[in-house]
């Protein structure tokens, strides 16, 4: 008879065995888990590798793509290898075109491709403006294997790390603050910077372009008159479709229009700075002149910044240098006889241009022009038939130089008359345009530009107070003015004494006889014939006088300038 195993007995020794199955077990599945484990690291280790080198794979070949388009600035070509090329062809545009780079080169760091189908990457730019200005960046990117291949994963922090959707970068110009300004003889500021509102009408941005001309032109009636609605159109023909800016306001301008220009379909208002009259009654063709001169200053003292921008965000700078700001220009300007040379324009109803000058220096004092003479685009550097005005001048070189002619010319280029100049402020050079080269004493073929007439009248002046000599008309001080075709120089007293004897009687007894309250006035009077031009050179209390006219009668018009000067100066 088999012993019976008691109960307990034989729970236990289950017990035992299911124990030491259970440890078993775990340790079975343990070294398993262990074994899995290392290998499933030993396959991210094997598909980790870097692909540096490895051209034959996809992913290599988009991120190298996708650099390579992008060092050409071909933003379309980049888009082609991104997972959305419409959102990354109109970002990567944006960047670079407010970039403007000379040359940017991407360059791929670090590529890692993983058995998963992705990829990881650096991408390293380099951005060059030339004159030492650079910008070197680093951004991380990933690259995706799709059904088309490999693409770059399209995120706009590719460009720059943090860029948000919708932004770019862009390099812009600094400019040291304060501005500099433009001063007058006595140091007071002539003309300074200011923000003002270009008033821009767009024909592509309106169904009705005469409509919006209309529109536009009572908008700006108040402060604007002159430019009409037929003004407005004639620009907008001249421009052959482009926007043009009808007119520029300053901030108090706004203030009193007949309404928004905003609101006249096609156009908009743009906010700008520019230089501008401290006086806003004056107005002077030496405004174009100084502002070009005031500018080269901001140019060679303007720095530079490659900012971050975005929807909603503050400008970003990452990068950037500027340096002080340049000094203000001092000019020879006489603010008061500035106004004055400004009424004097506007006594006749044609076109008329005058100018005054220092008699002892040459320095330019004032410049004012008409409506007419800016609208005939008359300037000081362009020559003008001068008819009969240089007769006595050239009867007086003839006979100084006894009829030869090298003589002679060497004469008309001391006196001003056979060079060229340009005045830093006030002009241009003119190539191809100089003054009287030849003296054929066939008067009506003869030309001079108001800067020769100015020049000479300063050398008939200077030799009335005993300096036989010419010098130079200049605008700006210590910046002095470039002469060519000719030299200035000594004068014989004999022929300055013979022409001024002249002048005299033109103004006691001649054509400007006349003229009243301008005691010991010397002038030279004439015309081109009927239908002009007029000149007038005076030499009167310490100034030289310069006043150019066109169209009928301009001889007389000279005279009516000269004579509202003389009585309100």
């Amino acid at each position: 008879m088999t012993a019976r195993i008691p109960e307990w007995k034989l729970m236990g020794s289950l017990l035992r065995v299911t124990r030491v199955k259970i440890v078993n077990m775990k340790n079975w599945v343990k070294r398993a888990l262990v074994a899995a484990c290392a290998a499933v690291v030993a396959v991210l280790v094997l598909a980790s590798c870097g692909i540096t080198g490895s051209d034959d794979t996809g992913a290599a070949a988009a991120m190298k793509g996708f650099a390579s388009a992008l060092s050409k600035q071909d933003a379309g070509g980049a888009a082609q290898f991104t997972t959305a090329p419409g959102q990354a062809g109109d970002a990567l545009t944006a960047t670079l075109q407010a970039m403007g780079a000379r040359s940017v080169l991407a360059e791929v760091h670090d590529p890692v491709e993983y058995s998963d189908g992705t990829a990881s990457f650096a991408l390293k730019y380099t951005w060059s403006w030339g004159k030492g200005r650079t910008f070197e960046t680093t951004s991380n990117g990933t690259a995706r294997h799709l059904s088309t291949g490999w693409k770059v994963t399209w995120e706009p922090s590719i460009i720059y790390p943090g860029l948000p959707v919708g932004g770019m970068l862009r390099e812009v110009r600094t400019d040291a603050t304060p501005a500099p300004s433009v001063r007058s003889r006595t140091g007071k500021v002539f003309m300074y910077l200011q923000p003002v509102n270009d008033i821009i009408l767009d024909p592509a941005r309106t169904p009705d372009t005469a409509n919006s001309a209309r529109a536009l032109a009572r908008t700006i009636a108040p402060i604007a008159p002159l430019i009409t609605s037929d003004v407005i159109n004639g620009r907008l023909a001249e421009a052959n479709g482009r926007a043009i800016t009808a007119v520029t306001l300053r901030d108090t301008d706004m203030e009193v229009l007949a309404g928004d220009p905003a609101r006249v379909a096609g156009v908009t208002v743009r906010r700008s700075g520019a230089l501008v009259m401290a006086d806003r009654r004056l107005m002077s063709p030496l405004e174009s002149g100084l502002t070009n001169y005031w500018q080269a200053i901001r140019d060679a003292t303007a720095g530079w910044q490659v900012q971050m921008v975005g929807p909603g965000l503050q400008p970003r700078k990452l990068v950037g240098d500027q340096g002080p700001a340049g000094p203000s220009v001092f000019t020879t300007v006489d603010q008061g006889l500035q106004l004055t040379l400004g009424d004097a324009a506007v006594e006749v109803g044609q076109p008329a241009t005058i100018l005054a000058l220092d008699a002892a220096s040459g320095a330019i004092l004032a410049m004012a022009q008409n409506t007419y003479a800016a609208q005939r685009n008359i300037n000081v550097d362009a020559t003008y038939p001068v008819g009969t005005t240089l007769n006595p001048v050239f009867e007086a070189v003839s006979r100084a130089a006894r009829d030869n002619q090298a003589t002679a010319d060497a004469t008309l280029d001391r006196l001003g008359l056979g060079v060229q100049f340009t005045v830093p402020g006030a002009s241009a050079p003119t190539p191809g345009q100089p003054g009287v080269t030849t003296v054929d004493f066939r008067p009506g073929q003869s030309s001079a530009s108001m800067m020769n007439m100015a020049a000479l009248g300063v050398a008939l002046a200077r030799g009335g107070a005993g300096q036989f000599s010419s010098v130079a008309p200049y605008v700006i001080k210590g910046v002095p003015t470039k002469v060519v075709s000719g030299s200035l120089g000594d004068i014989d007293p004999a022929l300055i004494n013979d022409v001024r004897r002249a002048m005299a009687a033109t103004a006691r007894t001649g054509d400007a006889s006349d003229l009243t309250r301008a005691p010991g006035l010397r002038a030279l009077v004439g015309t081109n014939g009927p239908q002009g031009p007029g000149w007038f050179v005076g030499i009167q209390g310490g100034k030289v006088i310069v006043v150019y006219t066109e169209g009928p009668k301009s001889g007389t018009a000279a005279l009516q300038v000269a004579q509202k000067y003389f009585t309100i100066r």
